[in-house]
C-alpha cells in the first residue's frame, strides 16, 4: 500500500462516515507505508463530498443566535462543515505535492485524522440535538482557496493553514463566549468540543508555519516579505482583529508577523 494513493482515495470518498474511517485508518498505517515520488492520477472530481449540504455564497448563509436550539445547531453545523473541509484540505496536501520529505506527507495525514475526529465530535452532537450534517446551507470558501493554490505549494501553506485556518484561532474564543452566555447543556458541551478543536488547531497552524518556512528557505525566499506578496497575488481575505496572539505565538507566528497582521487590519494604515 502507498500513502499518497490512500490519501487520494479518502479525498475522493463522498460519504462523510467512510471518509472519516478511511482517514483514521490511514493515519494508523501511515508510518509503515511507502510514499511515491509522484502523485497518483485522480479519476474523480475533487473533493468527494455528499449531495448535502447545499453550498451557497457565504453572504447567503443565514446567521442565527446560539441562544436558541435551532441557532446553536446551525452554528455547530457551520463548524462541522469547516472541519469536513479541513479533512479534505489535509488529504489534498498529503496527496498532491511532489518533491517533498516523507515527513511532509505524514504531517498532513496526521492533521487529516485530527480534523476527522473534530468532525465526528460535532456530528455526534448535532445528532443528539435532532439534526444531521447537511441539514443547513454552507459555503465553499476553504476549498476554493485549495483550488486556487493547487499549483503553488508555498501559497497553499501560506493561505490555508496559516491564514484561513489561523482565523479559527482568533474566532474560537469569541464563539465560546457566546456559548457560555447561552448557558444551556448543549451550548456548554459545544464549548468543550471547541476546547479540543482549538488545542489541535494550534498544532495544525504550527505545521503550516513550519512547512511554509522550510519551503521559503528551499526557494531562497524571506517568509516575512514573501507572505504579503502571496496574500495580494491570491486576493486572500483580510483578517480582522481581535487576534488570539497567545495561540498564534504557540502556533509559531513571530513578533514581526503579528505586528504586520495588526498593521494590515481594516481601519489601520499599512
Amino acid at each position: 500500500m502507498e500513502l499518497r494513493l490512500l490519501a487520494l482515495q479518502a479525498l475522493c470518498t463522498p460519504d462523510p462516515t467512510q471518509k472519516v474511517q478511511l482517514t483514521q485508518e490511514l493515519a494508523k498505517l501511515a508510518p509503515e507505508l511507502s510514499v511515491a515520488a509522484a502523485a497518483p492520477q485522480v479519476a474523480a472530481r475533487l473533493p468527494g463530498r455528499p449531495v448535502r449540504p447545499l453550498l451557497v455564497h457565504p453572504a447567503k448563509v443565514p446567521r442565527r443566535s446560539p441562544r436558541k436550539p435551532e441557532g446553536l445547531a446551525a452554528l455547530l453545523h457551520a463548524i462541522a462543515h469547516i472541519e469536513f473541509n479541513a479533512i479534505n484540505l489535509a488529504l489534498d496536501a498529503a496527496w498532491r505535492f511532489d518533491d517533498l520529505p516523507r515527513e511532509f506527507h505524514l504531517d498532513w495525514i496526521g492533521v487529516a485524522a485530527e480534523e476527522a475526529h473534530h468532525f465526528t465530535l460535532l456530528r455526534e452532537q448535532l445528532t443528539d440535538m435532532g439534526h444531521a450534517y447537511g441539514d443547513f446551507e454552507a459555503h465553499d470558501g476553504l476549498w476554493s482557496m485549495c483550488e486556487k493554490t493547487a499549483e503553488d505549494l508555498i501559497a497553499r501553506m501560506a493561505l490555508v493553514p496559516r491564514t484561513l485556518e489561523a482565523r479559527g484561532l482568533d474566532a474560537t474564543p469569541l464563539i465560546q463566549q457566546k456559548l457560555l452566555q447561552a448557558d444551556t447543556p448543549d451550548a456548554l458541551r459545544a464549548s468543550a468540543i471547541l476546547d479540543v478543536i482549538l488545542r489541535d488547531e494550534v498544532g495544525h497552524v504550527a505545521i503550516g508555519n513550519h512547512w511554509f518556512r522550510c519551503l521559503c528557505a528551499r526557494e531562497g525566499l524571506d517568509p516575512l516579505t514573501h507572505y504579503p506578496t502571496i496574500v495580494e497575488r491570491y486576493a486572500a481575505p483580510r483578517l480582522h482583529p481581535p487576534f488570539n496572539e497567545d495561540a498564534r505565538r504557540r502556533a509559531g507566528f513571530t513578533p514581526e508577523e503579528l505586528a504586520w497582521l495588526h498593521a494590515q487590519a481594516p481601519g489601520r494604515s499599512a
